[in-house]
């Protein structure tokens, strides 16, 4: 069992490309993150919630990486590097762009810093080649295939490794051909070595600073990763994982249609498990390494999963057609619940059954380390009281959970094995969600106006306020404020929520330089005389104070 938090947490999720801080390089950093650990600190904050760190794919998605292990050079600050030189440096950060993040400029400026910067490692102490020397053996279990791994995406300027040479497509042969050039080896692996060098800082001051380091664990991970490449008995390849249809995405009429297609390959479970999933314990360990607690994105899939027997590149092949068309052209295979759906007892009792095996194996790795399972969608009813019973707690949006009269649960009422909170980075700002809201309710359309109107009361019913009018500094204190007193064992707002930010994280089942690019316009030295601080500390204190009471 992990070891789960005794008492309430308040927390903020800031993911780490959001931060800013003079001299970052137009994208948040490690030293970022240490001036955010003391900010949320010093107002009782008690939880830093990020997104996945791993190194990101071809699409800059924090849940597309190429390793569940690596972590993303992206996140180095630079300062903190061996051998950097600041002259170069400072002439860099005048190159970069001030707004959103812009991941190929400040891709390209990191890189070369880094590359100049390990043609001085020779000259680097011995006492820090050492301890670069004792990481390599340390863990060479994952660390030599990615470095391969990447030696051959550079090579081949592509990751997705189905468009390789013939003569790559062997494991063998492909790490073959990546050590023929040590150099590029070593450069990947010091890139690595640097990463877990500084989060292991941000970790240790966070400990001293009395705040929880939040990760993310997405349930996939990329086909084109160095796990998928080098590991292919543990993947099926046929099916790409995702979630069935759901109406609320007004705007992508394929996800109406068919259900998300993430394009991640299925597990082998039972090759997995007669293994005693050495895979999945070796990324966790890894993952509790950096944080104290850890979200498992879409705890559904431990269960169950929905599938596609097609590619995402397909989707808009399979969109204007009708169920019978598109069994025609994928050999009378449609998307489905894999391994089985939900519809008899007995269905529910095998996928109850798995989900139970392989959640305990992520207690088991987790150690002392918190989980918190978000399980948003379409949920099982043996779902929930499941992870009550394994102490995960699981998410609850306040005005999507209903109790069965239709009314909203209180704060006073929701459960302690849970994470309160209003939106996660798939969906609008409570600001914004508040404005959509109440534009649907006066629209011409009565279905809609009445869905509406109903999600509009249990959200004003929340917080102790009307559901009529614009969204104020009173409605968003008031919301936050219930959200805080609510006895949920974590409790957190978005960084967007605290300052009336009305821009999205990510829009799914899009792909472009909206999603992921979102980033505050202030630095922390900035923002700290902001009043919404004190106010938060307040509303954090006096909540605190209710519960123990």
């Amino acid at each position: 069992m992990s070891g789960q938090s005794s008492r309430r947490v308040a927390g903020i999720l800031l993911p780490a490309f959001s931060a800013r801080r003079d001299g970052d390089l137009g994208i948040g950093d490690t030293r970022a993150l240490l001036e955010w650990i003391d900010l949320l600190a010093d107002h009782q904050v008690g939880l830093l919630q990020l997104l996945p760190i791993n190194e990101l794919g071809s699409v800059d998605s924090p849940y597309d990486a190429i390793s569940s292990v690596a972590l993303e050079p992206l996140y180095l600050s630079m300062e903190d590097v061996p051998g950097i030189d600041l002259g170069e440096l400072d002439r860099a950060a005048t190159e970069v762009g001030e707004g959103s993040v812009d991941y190929g400029r400040s891709r390209a400026t990191k890189l070369a810093l880094l590359e100049a910067a390990w043609q001085r490692w020779t000259d680097a102490s011995p006492d820090l080649q050492k301890r670069f020397a004792e990481f390599r053996e340390r863990e060479a279990r994952w660390l030599d295939d990615y470095c391969s791994f990447r030696v051959l995406v550079e090579k081949a300027d592509s990751a997705v490794w189905d468009d390789w040479p013939n003569e790559w497509q062997e494991v063998d042969a492909a790490r073959s051909v990546a050590a023929e050039h040590p150099e590029r080896i070593s450069f990947f692996a010091w890139l690595q070595w640097l990463g877990f060098e500084q989060w292991g800082k941000v970790r240790r001051h966070a400990d001293q600073r009395g705040v929880k380091l939040m990760g993310d664990i997405p349930i996939g991970v990329s086909r084109y990763s160095a796990d998928v490449f080098f590991g292919r008995d543990d993947f099926d390849l046929d099916w790409c994982g995702g979630a069935p249809p759901e109406t609320m995405f007004k705007h992508d009429a394929f996800i109406r249609k068919w259900g998300q297609n993430w394009g991640i390959p299925l597990y082998r479970w039972d090759k997995m498990r007669s293994e005693d999933y050495p895979w999945w314990r070796q990324r966790i360990e890894k993952l509790t390494s950096v944080f104290h607690v850890f979200r498992i994105d879409h705890v559904l899939g431990f269960y169950r999963i929905y599938a596609f027997p097609w590619l995402p590149q397909r989707n808009e092949e399979f969109l204007e057609m009708d169920g019978a068309q598109a069994a025609e052209a994928t050999g009378g295979i449609l998307p489905r619940w894999v391994p089985r759906p939900d519809d008899y007892v007995t269905n529910k009792q095998a996928n109850l059954a798995d989900g139970d095996r392989r959640l305990r194996v992520v207690l088991d790795a987790a150690g002392p380390g918190e989980v918190v399972g978000e399980d948003l969608g379409t949920v099982p009813d043996y779902v929930r009281p499941h992870l009550a019973e394994l102490d995960i707690a699981g998410f609850r949006i306040p005005h999507w959970d209903a109790d069965p009269q239709g009314a909203v649960v209180k704060p006073e009422d929701m459960d302690e094995c849970a994470f309160a909170t209003f939106a996660t980075h798939d969906h609008d700002p409570i600001s914004a969600q508040w404005k959509d809201i109440a534009a649907r309710a006066a629209s011409d359309d009565p279905e809609d106006a009445a869905e509406a109107t109903a999600l509009w009361k249990r959200l004003a019913d929340f917080a102790g306020v009307r559901p009529r009018g614009s969204y104020t500094s009173r409605v968003r204190w008031s919301l936050i404020d219930a959200l805080m007193r609510s006895h949920s064992r974590y409790a957190a707002i978005m960084v967007n929520d605290l300052f009336m930010i009305d821009d999205r994280i990510n829009q799914p089942g899009t792909i472009g330089p909206h999603n992921w690019s979102f980033r505050l316009e202030s630095t922390v030295d900035q923002l700290r005389g902001r009043p919404e601080w004190a106010r938060l500390a307040e509303s954090i204190v006096a909540a605190e104070r209710g519960i123990s009471r």
